[in-house]
C-alpha cells in the first residue's frame, strides 16, 4: 500500500491518538466526492441560472456586473483558482477579493453606480469576517446580488440570509465539510463547484472534464503520497511553491497547507515563476524544497523551464519537484522529481487546481507527522484553529 493507504488502514484508536482521524481520509476522498458536487450543481442549475440572469450576467457584455469572489485564507484561494476561467467564460470583470479586505476597506472596493455580484465561499459559514462583511453589504448595499457556496448547511452565512432578496445560498454535500483543521476536501469541491458555475451554459462539456479530473485524481493520490512521504524524510526546513495563472493559486494554497499543518515549523512561500526572480528567490537555499506546478501552456511553460534551469545552474536548492501533464523526456534533467498527472486528454490549467493541490495537501500531512504533530489539530499552542476566533467586528 502507498503511505496514504497505510494511514487509512490504521486502527481507529491509533488514528485518534495520532490525530489522523480526519485529515488523511478527507484528502483521500476528494476525487470520489467531485461527482457529488457536480450533481448538487445540476440539481440547482436552473435556479442558479435564473439568479445569475437576475444579477445581470445575461445582459450585453459592457452592462454585466463586476463579480467578486469572496473568501478568507483557503477560501480566498478558491476564488483565485477560478478568476481567469470565470472571466473568460462569463465575459465580465471577475476579481478575487478577500473578505478580510472587504471588512476593513469595503468603501475602497465599490464604485458607486456599478453593479456587483458577490460569490462567497466558506467551509463552515461561521467565519466572523465572512458573516460580518456579508451582513454589512446587505445593509449598506442592498442592490448587490450574493451567491453563497458553503459546505455547512447550518452555517450562519446560509441560515441568516435565507429568504433574503438577491441572495441565493447553495450548501454542498456534508461529506466535504472537513472536520480536520486544514481545508482539503472542502477546497477542491468548492473549486469544482466554481468550475460548474463557469460552465453553467454547457454543463455537459464540463462533465467530460470532470471525468478526467476524477480519473486522474484517483491515480495521482498514490503517486503523490509516495513522493510526499519520501520528501518529508528529507532535510527540508523551508519550501517554495511556484505556479502561473490559476496554478499560482495552487502554489499559495499548497504553501498554506504545509505551513499550517506543521504549525510553522516548515516555513513556506509561494510566487509565480516570473515573480520569483524579483527578490523572493533570495530565500532559496539547500534546506528549501522547491515545487513547480508546471503549466500545460507552452508559452508559459518556457518561462517555468527557464526558472528550473536557473535554479539548477546556480545550485540554489538541492531538490526541485515538478507536477505536470505529459512530461518531456528531458524534464528529468531540470528537476530531481517529476510527478505526472495521468489524464485521458489535455487538461487546461484552469481545471487543474483540484488535482494539483493534492500534492501540496499531502506534503502538509506527511511533514506534519515528521514534526510529531497531530494533523487534525496541528497547532499545540492554539495559534490557529479550525474557525478563526476573536475577531473584533465593528459596525
Amino acid at each position: 500500500m502507498n503511505p496514504l493507504s497505510q494511514l487509512l488502514a490504521l486502527p481507529e484508536d491509533e488514528k485518534f491518538a495520532r490525530g489522523l482521524v480526519h485529515t488523511p481520509a478527507e484528502i483521500a476522498q476528494q476525487p470520489a466526492t467531485w461527482p457529488s458536487t457536480f450533481e448538487c450543481f445540476q440539481e440547482r442549475r436552473a435556479e442558479i441560472k435564473d439568479f445569475l440572469r437576475a444579477a445581470g450576467l445575461a445582459q450585453e457584455t459592457n452592462s454585466r456586473p463586476t463579480v467578486f469572489l469572496v473568501g478568507a485564507g483557503t477560501s480566498d484561494y478558491i476564488g483565485r483558482s477560478l478568476t481567469q476561467l470565470l472571466r473568460r467564460l462569463w465575459q465580465c470583470e471577475v476579481l478575487a477579493v478577500p473578505s478580510t479586505d472587504l471588512l476593513t476597506n469595503l468603501r475602497d472596493w465599490l464604485v458607486p453606480g456599478r453593479r456587483y455580484l458577490w460569490i462567497s465561499f466558506s467551509r463552515s459559514g461561521e467565519s466572523p469576517e465572512g458573516v460580518a462583511v456579508l451582513q454589512r453589504a446587505l445593509e449598506a448595499h442592498p442592490d448587490i446580488h450574493h451567491l453563497i457556496v458553503c459546505c455547512n448547511a447550518q452555517g450562519r452565512m446560509l441560515c441568516e440570509t435565507a429568504g433574503r432578496k438577491q441572495v441565493l445560498g447553495v450548501p454542498l454535500p456534508d461529506a466535504v465539510q472537513d472536520r480536520g483543521l486544514a481545508m482539503t476536501s472542502s477546497f477542491s469541491n468548492m473549486v469544482v463547484f466554481g468550475q460548474c458555475l463557469a460552465n453553467i451554459e454547457n454543463p455537459s462539456a464540463f462533465q467530460s472534464i470532470l471525468e478526467q479530473l476524477v480519473e486522474s485524481g484517483k491515480s495521482f493520490l498514490g503517486t503523490a503520497a509516495e513522493s510526499a512521504a519520501e520528501l518529508a524524510g528529507g532535510p527540508f526546513k523551508k519550501a517554495c511553491f511556484v505556479g502561473s495563472g490559476p496554478l499560482k493559486a495552487v502554489a499559495k494554497e499548497s504553501a498554506l497547507k504545509l505551513l499550517e499543518l506543521t504549525s510553522g515549523k516548515t516555513q513556506t512561500m509561494s510566487e509565480s515563476a516570473l515573480g520569483l526572480r524579483h527578490g523572493p528567490m533570495a530565500a532559496l537555499d539547500e534546506e528549501t524544497l522547491f515545487v513547480s506546478f508546471l503549466s500545460g501552456a507552452q508559452m508559459v511553460q518556457k518561462y517555468e523551464i527557464l526558472l528550473l534551469e536557473e535554479i539548477g545552474r546556480k545550485r540554489l536548492v538541492k531538490t526541485r519537484v515538478v507536477v505536470c501533464q505529459s512530461p518531456s523526456l528531458d524534464l528529468a534533467t531540470r528537476a530531481e522529481g517529476v510527478l505526472a498527472l495521468k489524464t485521458s486528454g489535455s487538461l487546461p490549467d484552469d481545471y487543474r487546481p483540484p488535482l494539483d493541490v493534492i500534492f501540496g495537501q499531502l506534503l502538509g500531512l506527511f511533514f506534519s507527522m515528521r514534526w510529531n504533530l497531530k494533523p487534525d489539530v496541528p497547532s499545540p499552542n492554539g495559534a490557529i484553529s479550525r474557525i478563526v476566533q476573536n475577531v473584533l467586528v465593528r459596525s
